[in-house]
């Protein structure tokens, strides 16, 4: 990286990455925890609440979670970052690269919940039907997936971080983990219990996994900074203020500077070859950090039936009628599983987020160069994931470097949470539970859960550590997931949806597909370099693709054939008999819960009667979670997610962009106004998504801590929420 004065101090970079903001969030979630549980019938010390209170959880807030959870630092860095090098180009495809494997996703969620309802992992899943040797080796590709995703939320805050307050590159990378910890503990009862009540219940709504006020606070500050970048770009700065004058830089930019494979050398046009190979390489490498990712297998697993194929195929749904052209599509109703309800979409929360802010500070970075307060962006800088940092800074000096970092930090955050908590998942079931302790108690699962947790974050910091003085950015690392990870994608995907999936072929494949992978991209390498292999000529455009091709057509090749070829003819039950409790043991457990409730004295002191109190939330209600899994519908559910998916992966990947690549037009004044002004409209509809309609939702909430406020200041003490008495039977 360059080496320059940095916009602010170090203390501003520990402040925010060390203990400031996270401090702070964890004292204000600690606050709204204690309002809940004076004024709500929701108490962070029951079991109720953690195991069932999702049931209460609206769309909205679940819309706000996703949003939270799968902003990266590369949603903000990398997507900016492709913009400045290919031009409009680089925003679509990075945000439909990253969205249409979430569509197709619902298509795993389905059949999980069909042939795996009560799993902790997918690696369960692998284990059981195909035994130790394929569990092994798709437990690596789990666990280098996430440890490839947590490497990256590393690499790209901490550079940040340091270019923007001159902090040590170590500090950035350690510091922020313990806070992120404790953040993760405070903003749930304990998120870290949550491998203890997948035990428990399995199929209920697990807030520990699911959207809660943290997630919704994360993204209304989110939402409200990327706001204030677009306004600020487009509309008041003296430096560029209109899509017109940002037109004018642009077309300078390319006249000084065209840009390699863009059609005449424009910014502003969708005829970009390189733009195109990126959207290749970050389709494929998205596919392996999704479908390996245990992050996203947790959402599906602790959701119920009902609501699992809406949460990850609506969305895309949504966006797709939104964009073709209706322009108002904030909610809409879907029945699954006999369950109807509205469902604001969190996948055009997705989209938004990447498309306009790399439309937005991506390509005032290039409308700025010479302007003397933007700093010139080494090749090095751009791969960091630095071209946002830059143009904030020279747009709004210290405030906008400050507002990119507080941004930065919310999106490191909250991914890193759901990065912890999928690799303590893993690490427990799969590795303490499976090989070492097959009879674990639930106290010595939870006592494991959290070492993983503090263990894992430790590993972050060190592997991005380790990346950072090998010379390997963010960037390098984005466009070469796929190469060692795409060879697992059908693999695993067969292994959960078809009963004809061959485990040997699989296998093979997997292992076959990550050594063509890492050949091709080598020998790509050393054939475009004159036989030099580095970390620089490695990540060259041509070099990724070959790899990242190799590695999941080989895979997918191999593990699709042998399976026509050689068929399984598996039925799933051994799989849906994982962990499933029985409706006996559950009423039984129910009615020694309540006599031993019943049997408490009264005076005893009220943590101890939290404790002890039963609740019917901490029963496993069999007939009812059977109702959900009929097979009929969540087959139907699967059988509508695939074809919904796959035409929306046509529409996205296919009909909209490469018509515009093959049509080589270079819009004028109109036409990038228009393209701005869309992102514009989708961001504002996406934030009202999350953040007024979970108000709206939540209104009956609101307003009984409201009174219940209003009555302690005017009497104190008579506002605390009191549990209606049970009518006696």
């Amino acid at each position: 990286m360059s080496s320059v004065a940095t916009v602010l101090p170090q203390g501003a970079g520990y402040g925010v990455d060390g203990t400031g903001i996270g401090l702070f969030f964890s004292a204000f979630m600690i606050g709204l925890t204690a309002v809940q549980a004076r004024y709500t019938p929701f108490s962070p010390r029951s079991s109720e609440e953690f195991s069932s209170a999702s049931r209460s959880v609206k769309p909205g807030l679940i819309a706000a979670g996703i949003v939270s959870a799968w902003t990266w630092a590369a949603t903000l860095l990398q997507s900016s970052a492709v913009a400045y090098k290919y031009g409009i180009s680089g925003p679509w495809w990075y945000g439909a690269g990253a969205t249409i494997q979430v569509l197709l996703f619902a298509m795993i969620a389905a059949k999980l919940k069909l042939n795996a309802p009560y799993a902790h992992t997918w690696l369960e899943v692998v284990g059981v039907r195909w035994g130790k040797t394929a569990h092994l080796v798709f437990m690596f590709f789990g666990l280098a997936t996430n440890i490839i995703v947590s490497s990256m939320l590393v690499l790209g805050g901490s550079a940040t971080v340091t270019d923007l307050t001159g902090m040590s590159t170590i500090a950035a990378s350690l510091l922020p983990h313990p806070t992120r910890c404790l953040h993760l503990r405070r903003r749930r009862r304990n998120a870290l219990d949550a491998a203890v009540r997948l035990v428990r219940a399995p199929l209920r709504h697990l807030r520990a996994y699911l959207p809660d006020l943290s997630c919704s606070t994360h993204t209304t500050v989110l939402f409200a900074i990327i706001l204030v970048f677009v306004f600020t770009v487009y509309a008041t700065s003296p430096k560029i203020g209109s899509p017109a004058r940002m037109y004018e830089l642009l077309t300078a930019a390319a006249l000084k500077a065209p840009v390699s494979g863009n059609a005449h050398g424009s910014y502003i046009t969708m005829r970009s070859k390189n733009g195109l190979i990126f959207g290749v390489i970050n389709i494929i490498g998205n596919f392996a950090t999704v479908f390996q990712d245990q992050a996203y297998f947790q959402r599906a697993i602790a959701s119920r039936p009902s609501s699992t194929v809406k949460a990850y195929l609506l969305g895309g749904l949504a966006w797709c009628v939104f964009i073709l052209p209706r322009f108002f599509l904030p909610s809409f109703t879907f029945s699954c599983a006999e369950s109807e309800s509205k469902f604001s979409p969190p996948n055009i929360l997705r989209f938004a987020i990447p498309f306009t802010l790399a439309t937005t500070l991506g390509l005032a970075a290039v409308a700025l160069r010479g302007d003397p307060a933007m700093r010139v962006l080494s090749p090095a800088d751009v791969s960091a994931g630095l071209p946002a940092a830059a143009a904030a800074s020279a747009l709004l000096g210290k405030s906008g470097a400050a507002a990119l970092l507080v941004l930065l930090f919310l999106a490191v955050t909250s991914a890193t949470s759901a990065e912890l908590i999928a690799v303590s998942s893993l690490l427990t079931y799969d590795v303490y539970k499976r090989y070492i302790n097959p009879e674990a108690t639930e106290a010595q699962i939870l006592r494991v859960s959290h070492l993983m947790v503090a263990f894992y974050a430790l590993v972050i910091g060190l592997a991005g550590l380790i990346f950072f003085y090998i010379g390997v950015s963010m960037g390098w690392l984005y466009t070469f997931m796929g190469v060692i990870l795409g060879s697992g994608v059908a693999p695993i995907a067969l292994c959960i949806t078809w009963s004809k999936a061959n485990k040997m072929g699989c296998i093979v494949g997997s292992v076959a597909g990550f050594a063509a992978g890492i050949i091709a991209w080598l020998v790509t390498t050393s054939t475009l370099n004159g036989g030099v292999i580095n970390v620089v000529t490695s990540g060259g455009d041509f070099e990724m693709l070959a790899g990242n091709l190799a590695s999941i057509g080989v895979g997918g090749i191999i593990a699709t054939a042998s399976s026509y070829m050689w068929p399984e003819n598996y039925d799933f039950e051994s799989t849906r008999a994982i962990n499933k409790p029985t409706a006996a043991a559950s009423n039984s457990k129910v009615e020694e819960k309540e006599e031993s409730g019943n049997a408490k004295d009264d005076s005893r002191p009220s943590m101890e009667k939290k404790e002890k109190t039963p609740s019917v939330a901490d029963s496993f209600d069999a007939v009812e979670v059977d109702a959900e899994l009929d097979p009929v519908a969540l087959d139907k559910a699967f059988r509508f997610a695939a074809w919904s998916s796959l035409a929306l992966l046509l529409v996205l990947i296919i009909l909209i962009p490469l018509p515009l690549f093959f049509a080589s037009t270079i819009y004028g004044k109109g036409g990038l106004t228009a393209w701005v002004v869309i992102g514009i409209i989708w961001t504002f509809l996406s934030a009202f998504s999350v953040v007024l309609y979970p108000l709206w939702e939540s209104r009956a909430a609101i307003s009984l801590i409201a009174r219940g406020i209003v009555k302690d200041i005017f009497a104190r003490g008579s506002g605390k929420f009191v549990q209606p008495s049970a009518a006696p039977a």
